[in-house]
């Protein structure tokens, strides 16, 4: 296929040359991301408040260039062809009038429906006699169901065959009954027209839903920055007995960060203190409507002392630049008794879920650290979520680190943008996955393994493979979002369960530290998939919720415990006397709902 010059394809696109699609993202012109933002861009220099409050789909279109339609018209889903096919569009008809490409691409809407529980899909349809097809954005108002797409040879009983498909977590299957529409949800299809029985089925992704989403997208942040710092939080980048990451906000007028900081036992900062100078980088979020540009600043303190506890500030270096002196204590050098505080999703009420991490600190203010096992907000590239998560975690997150794993509610818009930005992590996880999103620290006698379940995990296997065998660590973690053991009934992860699965097996991992379903559950200790008599030959899986949003507990044969409607915390007291593991989750008012000991 010929690669067009950005001049190509513009000319092209006033040829109206719409017949061909481009490939997704090959070529000088920009991607959906990058003209999605300049598009919103665009608008808010363009438009009143009022104006962009009021923006309807249609408004939306008329206000795209011709560039900007043939990218968002094309660019979404491609894939190549070795025959002429017939294309459907399945398509959920909530939609009302949109994707607006549909008709300017010539699809045609047949008779056809889909069902899928209470919803209807119609079926739009065009023949792509060349071998590459490119399809255009879900929406401009990021509602409904994400489309999916059937493929038929034009000439009945030939077989095709297709490559390239783009974005490559896409997957294809069998159009039959049964089937599920969508690589990231579990949805089936009970029934399915017989016209379209057996065609080739592009199972969608629907954390695309909102690529392009233009309408009710712009939003208000109610903690604006300023020129005092911020939002600090603590978070291990490097080696937790000697190293300490800080990172804090302030609004773009502050260029410059510095950290002081010095033993506890030397007393105050107006003592002597030693100074570290932060990394600044600008943040720039631009859906917000106030406070669009603010400077993030992250510093990592070298060379302390194991096992001490530091006082520290932050501030711009001005003599009254500086926030009140907040502390924080260092790994131990030698195996002690510590305890630790880790929380499933906070996502939804996060004023709410702000009263049950103050408690859980409150109550145990001797817990070394914290652990979140994803989804910490509902829309992770909104800021103004953000914002509220720092703001309602103020006084815990900045006395005690924080170590995140990735939930899909951080892929917002599919990539972890905001949350990658926010926090400064670990490095050390597998090559095969961007930087930050999988890593690993060991505290005391445990190790400590972060993994992202949003990603391929068959790409994270080698490296948590090499993590567990390895290791000296009396007491092993995994941390991650979607759970091998669901608490539903219909949120199955059955590729991480069989690639992480017999990893976790093989190498004795303890415990098993859970988000995504919002329904409590405790399993009996699994191995092989089966129960097993003891946590001696199996590990425990948990998984928990912090935030306000609920699921039904549903019944399966693998649940010990199981409770619904209930936000906790859980806290693990590590023993070294005896190699005891105490695990206790608490409601948010701090009674003990659950407990489990574990004796090696």
């Amino acid at each position: 296929m010929k690669i067009l010059t950005r001049a190509g394809l513009l000319a092209t696109i006033l040829l109206a040359a719409v017949a061909t699609p481009l490939q997704a993202h090959v070529g000088d012109h920009p991607s959906i991301h990058d003209t999605v933002a300049g598009v919103i861009d665009r608008m808010k220099k363009q438009m009143s408040t009022n104006e962009l409050s009021q923006l309807t789909p249609l408004k939306a279109e008329q206000f795209l260039t011709p560039g900007e339609r043939q990218i968002l018209a094309t660019e979404h889903i491609s894939f190549r062809v070795d025959k002429p096919v017939k294309v459907s569009v399945v398509r959920d008809t909530r939609l009302g009038d949109e994707p607006f490409w549909l008709r300017q691409q010539g699809f045609t809407q047949t008779s056809l429906t889909v069902t899928e529980g209470k919803l209807v899909y119609d079926v739009w349809q065009k023949n792509f006699d060349s071998v590459w097809v490119g399809l255009g954005v879900h929406s401009l108002s990021g509602g409904g169901n994400h489309y999916f797409v059937l493929l038929a040879p034009q000439t009945p009983g030939e077989k095709i065959k297709v490559s390239d498909l783009y974005p490559g977590q896409l997957r294809t299957a069998t159009f039959t009954s049964g089937v599920e529409p969508y690589v990231d949800e579990l949805a089936t299809l009970k029934a399915v027209p017989e016209e379209l029985k057996g065609q080739t089925l592009i199972r969608a992704d629907t954390d695309r839903e909102e690529d392009a989403a233009m309408v009710n997208v712009f939003r208000w942040t109610q903690y604006v920055s300023n020129e005092k710092p911020d939002q600090m939080v603590l978070t291990w980048s490097e080696d937790p007995r000697t190293t300490q990451t800080i990172q804090w906000r302030t609004s773009k007028e502050i260029k410059h960060g510095y950290v002081r900081y010095k033993k506890k036992t030397e007393g105050n900062l107006n003592g002597k203190f030693r100074t570290a100078t932060a990394k600044t980088t600008r943040l720039e979020t631009s859906k917000l409507l106030n406070d669009t540009i603010v400077h993030r600043h992250s510093c990592v303190l070298h060379g302390l002392s194991p096992g001490t506890s530091y006082l520290y500030s932050v501030g711009d270096g001005r003599a009254d630049g500086w926030t009140a002196e907040a502390e924080f204590t260092t790994a131990p050098a030698r195996t002690q008794p510590f305890s630790f505080i880790y929380m499933g999703d906070a996502q939804n009420g996060l004023d709410r879920w702000g009263t049950l991490v103050h408690n859980a600190y409150r109550s145990r203010p001797d817990a070394a650290f914290y652990l979140m096992a994803g989804d910490l907000v509902n829309r992770g590239a909104e800021r103004h979520d953000w914002d509220s998560f720092f703001h309602n975690a103020e006084g815990v997150f900045d006395h005690r680190p924080l170590a995140p794993a990735i939930g899909n509610h951080e892929c917002q818009g599919s990539q972890p943008r905001l949350y990658l930005e926010q926090f400064t992590l670990a490095r050390n996880g597998p090559s095969t996955v961007p930087k930050e999103r999988a890593y690993s620290f060991e505290y005391g006698n445990a190790l400590f393994v972060i993994l992202d379940s949003n990603l391929d995990p068959a790409k994270q296997a080698p490296w948590l493979e090499q993590q567990l065998s390895k290791t000296k660590a009396v007491w092993k973690f995994a941390v991650f979002h979607h759970p091998l053991y669901s608490s539903g009934g219909n949120r199955d992860n059955p590729e991480v369960r069989n690639c992480w699965g017999p990893i976790f097996d093989k190498y004795h991992l303890d415990m098993a530290l859970q988000g995504h379903d919002h329904a409590y559950l405790r399993t009996y200790p699994m191995k092989g998939n089966q129960r097993v008599s003891s946590t001696k030959d199996g590990t425990v899986y948990i998984l928990s919720v912090s935030g306000t949003k609920s699921y039904r507990q549903d019944p399966h044969d693998y649940t010990e415990f199981g409770m619904s409607n209930t936000a906790t915390f859980q806290v693990l007291d590590i023993q070294i006397n005896g190699n005891r593991l105490t695990y206790r989750a608490h409601d948010i008012d701090g009674k003990v709902r659950d407990e489990l000991v574990i004796e090696k």
